[in-house]
């Protein structure tokens, strides 16, 4: 072989080389997601992974950064024809047994009604209330309250 058709050789192998490690796809089958293969719910990556929508104080309105959350549930449940989902509402301490029951049962009817709007069947949820009884954080301040105004989304199979 020539000295030139060497070289050109070369030059080639370690420009094919330094691009493929400037590139942004992970050519890694065991990257940093890869721990995570077939159980989106444990990835920390995936929306399906958060299952707590929280409220604000007295309210049953889903907040919009909740949005995305509630959208790739929906579309999870759409591909998993044998996935159901229990809806439970939970409020802070705050208030009587009979309100808080109410305002937990409001909240996760808003939860199920936007599943509902994003095509998931009414028989594939369940929406329950636990008022105050179930609280997440036992502290009697606002963080406490925050952590304990929320509807989690819970699912069974079939």
């Amino acid at each position: 072989m020539q000295l030139k058709s060497k070289i050109l050789l070369v030059s080639l192998g370690l420009a094919g080389a330094l691009l493929t490690g400037c590139s942004s796809v992970d050519l890694n089958p065991n990257g940093p997601d890869a721990q995570y293969a077939g159980d989106p719910f444990s990835n920390p990556n995936s929306p399906l992974s958060q299952q707590s929508i929280y409220f604000a104080f007295d309210s049953y309105t889903v907040p919009a950064e909740s949005q995305a959350m509630i959208e790739a549930h929906a579309q999870y449940l759409a591909t998993h024809p044998s996935a159901t989902v229990v809806l439970e509402g939970n409020t802070d301490e705050r208030g009587g047994r009979e309100y808080n029951l109410a305002l937990g049962q409001k909240r996760s009817d808003s939860v199920e009604n936007r599943l509902q709007l994003l095509g998931v069947p009414a028989d594939r949820m369940e929406s329950v209330s636990f008022g105050k009884e179930r609280p997440r954080a036992l502290g009697h301040d606002e963080e406490s309250y925050q952590q304990n105004r929320r509807v989690d989304i819970i699912y069974r199979t079939k």
